[in-house]
This record gives structure tokens, sequence and C-alpha cells, in this order.
């Protein structure tokens, strides 16, 4: 892709493109809180893979709508899940998509933040635009014609590098914006990619219900107009980002000491991030503490059900086992309230721990995930042993608002570490501890609850060692945090070096008003189109919640 795009005036000389960096360096009287709505735009739209679990179930019987018979086919191989025309889809074939997307997620950020940086993060966002929404397209082709292998290299592959674009784009652009708040600028932002399944998933019931006919389960009409609405968001987010010019700092501002608060004044290249040690403790950081968060969220449901089983319709003399078909049915709708107030703790977390970070640092904050972590993953056996539904809901709402809060901290804390310079493609390579984690931590425990149940063991002790190993992810990931240190000046780009960001005519650092402003009439108007889709999913989320406390 060729990084400038460029048009010719009435003389003939070249001047940069719409989409190149040069264009978007905030000119006088720009309002920075302009650009954490764009981020927000583009994070709600991607955060719906979280969600797509809502497609699969549908789409496992594609076929049989409208059939006197299922289309079943047991024995089928994965090769002729991929092109059969005449056999419903397995569950398992569909939920490897995600697992591809979250691959490609972390590969494309790894690969393309280098580029990123070049290009500026309105052309990330629409190339993000571009590959996520036509993943949904190519998606609801593939399900329009029933071939498994087009939803997979539309919502899995087209659509993780659309994934992995748009979560890195908003980052190094914040933290230049924001350097007096990184952690709160970074974790609004990033609480979009955990709301966006809350709004998705909830929006996606509504239209399969819409479109749904006697002869045709409504997921390809869906995920076509989910396509196209998140491709007209996307692009309204691409095109309101702004960069500050090249020296920028807010007025009234001054950096902190470099030394004493973890928080360097200096700027590390993208060629060299990778070599300091720095680099592999925050990704053993992230990927220990994902790992122990996406396990819990892999079997939150089944969990609550077969520890507490009966219990939580008032019947605690009867396990999980002995229930009826009916019971087991009420049992499942309070375990998706469970769920649902897991994700919402997962998206306040997420702006919460990160702007208490700016307050008492990076590293106290991961210390904080990972010793609470450690005593309330410990402690929920014990709050199950006792039969304490609300000890154990709320040790995990606490611990989910952990899992979010390192995603939206991380960004920071390797500002503080690298400097900002390359920070969005330092966090691209960071990513694939998340791509890891993603496979690490569900295949970990799922393991050890199958030798659990091949054993025999059953209620409140099935979950035991499980939890207690996820503790020891967190003890690990407490001691990695613990070593990480400020790197020494010969990590450290010389001033000569750095690149010039500020487009010809941009006033030197400290442009005389830009970024001032606060909720003025542009920005009061950007923050409902993302606030209120944000309220309209947490009334949703409340409303399924509040079944547990019934």
């Amino acid at each position: 892709m060729d990084a400038r795009i460029v048009d010719r005036n009435a003389n003939g000389a070249s001047s940069p493109g719409v989409l190149a960096r040069e264009r978007i360096v905030a000119r006088g009287g720009f309002n920075r809180w302009l650009v954490p709505p764009a981020a927000l735009a583009i994070h709600l739209c991607i955060g719906m893979s979280y969600g797509l679990s809502v497609f699969w179930l549908p789409l496992s019987r594609a076929l049989s709508v409208g059939r006197p018979a299922p289309a079943a086919c047991p024995d089928m191989s994965v090769m002729t899940a991929l092109v059969t025309t005449t056999c419903d889809w397995r569950v398992s074939d569909l939920v490897l998509t995600f697992s591809i997307g979250i691959v490609m997620l972390g590969l494309s950020a790894a690969l393309f933040g280098g580029w990123l940086e070049r290009a500026g993060p309105r052309k990330a966002g629409l190339a993000a635009a571009l590959c996520w929404s036509g993943g949904f397209l190519i998606g609801a082709l593939g399900v329009f014609l029933h071939q498994l292998w087009l939803i997979w290299l539309g919502m899995g592959l087209i659509g993780g590098i659309g994934l992995g674009l748009g979560y890195i784009s908003p980052v190094s652009t914040l933290v230049k914006w924001f350097p007096d708040r990184r952690g709160m600028a970074t974790g609004m932002a990033i609480m979009g990619f955990g709301g966006g399944a809350m709004i998705g998933s909830p929006l996606a019931d509504l239209l399969i219900t819409r479109f749904k006919a006697p002869d045709s389960a409504g997921v390809w009409q869906t995920l076509a107009v989910m396509g196209a609405g998140y491709l007209v968001v996307m692009l309204c987010g691409a095109f309101g980002y702004r960069v500050p010019p090249s020296g920028w700092r807010p007025d009234g501002w001054t950096p902190p000491a470099a030394r004493g608060r973890m928080i360097t004044s200096g700027h590390v290249h993208l060629r060299d991030a990778h070599k300091a040690p720095q680099f592999w403790l925050l990704w053993a950081m992230l990927c220990l503490n994902v790992s122990a968060g996406i396990g819990v969220l892999a079997l939150a449901s089944p969990m609550l059900q077969e520890i507490f089983g009966g219990a939580l319709i008032g019947r605690p003399e009867v396990g999980f086992g002995q229930l009826d078909a009916g019971q087991k049915a009420q049992v499942a709708a309070i375990a998706a309230g469970f769920v649902g107030l897991l994700s919402l703790f997962n998206i306040l977390g997420r702006f919460f721990w990160a702007t208490l970070s700016d307050r008492i640092g990076r590293k106290l904050t991961y210390a904080t995930f990972f010793a609470l972590g450690c005593v309330l993953y410990a402690a929920a056996p014990w709050a199950a042993g006792i039969g304490s539904q609300a000890l154990f809901v709320l040790f995990f709402c606490v611990i989910l608002s952990m899992y979010g809060g390192g995603f939206a901290t991380i960004p920071a804390y390797l500002a503080d570490v690298f400097g900002t310079q390359f920070v969005g493609a330092i966090h691209g390579r960071l990513l694939t501890a998340w791509s890891t984690a993603g496979v690490v931590g569900p295949l970990v425990v799922t393991a050890i609850r199958q030798a659990q149940v091949d054993a025999g063991v059953q209620g409140a002790a099935l979950y035991g060692r499980t939890l207690l190993i996820l503790a020891g992810f967190l003890a690990a990931g407490f001691a990695a945090n613990l070593l990480v240190r400020p790197l020494t000046d010969r990590w450290f780009m010389a001033p000569s070096d750095l690149p010039a960001v500020a487009a010809a005519g941009d006033a030197p650092g400290g442009a005389f008003g830009i970024g001032r402003g606060g909720l003025t009439p542009a920005a009061a108007l950007a923050w409902a189109a993302v606030g209120l889709p944000i309220l309209w999913g947490v009334w949703i989320t409340l409303a399924k919640a509040l079944i547990l406390f019934r």
C-alpha cells in the first residue's frame, strides 16, 4: 500500500492526499476531546468479535430451517464441513472463526504496527474499516451460499486483520494527545472494545428475529446489515482522527521526573524495543493476566451452573446433574446474566483501572491486578464451598474488571517505558501475547475441568484446582512486574534521530490554541454518538443480570 496519496493543485504541484499523515496534523483551535470518540467509534465496532457467538447456534441449524428433519452429518470431517451444502455446520467448526480472528489480530498488529506509525491513524483506521466490515459482508455471502470457508476467510482471516489494525490505530494518537492522562485516554478507547459485544450481541439478536423466515435463519441478512453499518461508523471514526504537531504538550503541563516514576522522557526505536528485557517482561505480564481472565470467560456459564446447581433456583439440595430440563433452562438463564455482569465489569474496569494508573503508576496498578487477583482466585473455591453465590459473583466481577484493566493499562505502561514515538507499533507487537493467551487460557482450564469430570469430581470441588492454577498464573505475573525497571540511556534515540511529524507551516510544539476546549457543541455531539449506544448496551446487560438477584 502506498504510504502517500497525493493530489495536484492548479499549478501542478503535489500536496498530501486526504489520507496522508501530514493532512491530519491538528491546526489552531482543535479540541483534543474530539479524538477519543473517534477511537471509540472504531473500537465499539471491532469489539463485536467478543459477541460473534450469538451467530453460532442459528448457523448450526441454517439448513434445517423449514425442513422436517435436521440436516446433521455427525461423521463429517473439517475439510468436508468447509464446502458442504447439504449438512448443517457444527458449532465447534464455527467457533474456529473466532480463534482465527484473534490469532490474526496479534499477527496483523505486530506486522503492520510500523506501517501505522508512518502512515498515520486515519489510513490505518480506513484499512481496519474495510477489512472488518468487508469480513462481515464476505461472511454474509458464505452463509447465503452455505460455504464455511468463506466465513473463515471473511470474518476470521480478513476480519482479524481489521481487528489488529483497528485495535492499535488509536493508541499512539491518544497517548500523544493526552501525555498528562495516558491511562485515562487509552482506557476510554479500549473500553469500547469491551463494549462492542454489549451493543452488537443484542442488536444481532434483534436483527436475526426481524429477518428470520420459514426458510431462512435470518443470519446472512443480519451480517450484511451489520457489515454495512460498521463500515459507516468506522469511516466516521477514521476521518475524525487528528495528530498533534511535533513537540506539542497541553498548556500548563510539564513532564514528570523521568526516573522517579518509571516514566521516560526519551523514545526507543521500534527496531530496538523487542531487544530490551522489559518488553518481554511486559509481554509475559499481559499473557498471564489475559490467560487467567479469558479462561474464566470461556467457562463462566457452565462454572456457575455446575458449582451451584439447584441453589440458583432455590433448590440447594439438588445438584446440577439431578435437575430436569425445565430447571436446567432456568439455571442457564441465570448463568447468562452472570456472563453479562462479567462483561459489564470487564468494560468498566478498562476505564477505572487505566484512569487510576495515572495517579498510582502503572507498576503499582499491575501489582494490584496480580496480588488481588491471586487472592480472589484462591478464595473463590471457599466462597463456592460455603454456598455463597453473592461472594462468588463479586469475586469474579472484580477479577474480570482487572482483566479488562490489564488491556487498557498496558499501552500507557509501554509509553512510560519506551516513550511515545513508536508506542503504537510496539503495542502491536506486544499483542501477540493476547493471541497466545487466547489459546493457552481456554485450553488449560478446559483440560483441567475435563480431568476433574473424568475423576468423578462434582459441585463446588469441580473447579477448585482450575482456579488455584489460574492464581498461579497471576503469581508468576506479579514476579515479572517486580522485575520491570526503567531503561538505561543507551536504548533511547538521539533527539536528532526523531522523525519530524509536523506538517509544513505548522507552528512548533505548543501551537497556540491546539488541544484546548472542553464540552463544546462538536465534542458533545461526538460523545453522544458513541455514548448513547453504550448506555443502551449497559441497560440491556443490567436487565439480563438482574435475574441473578431475584
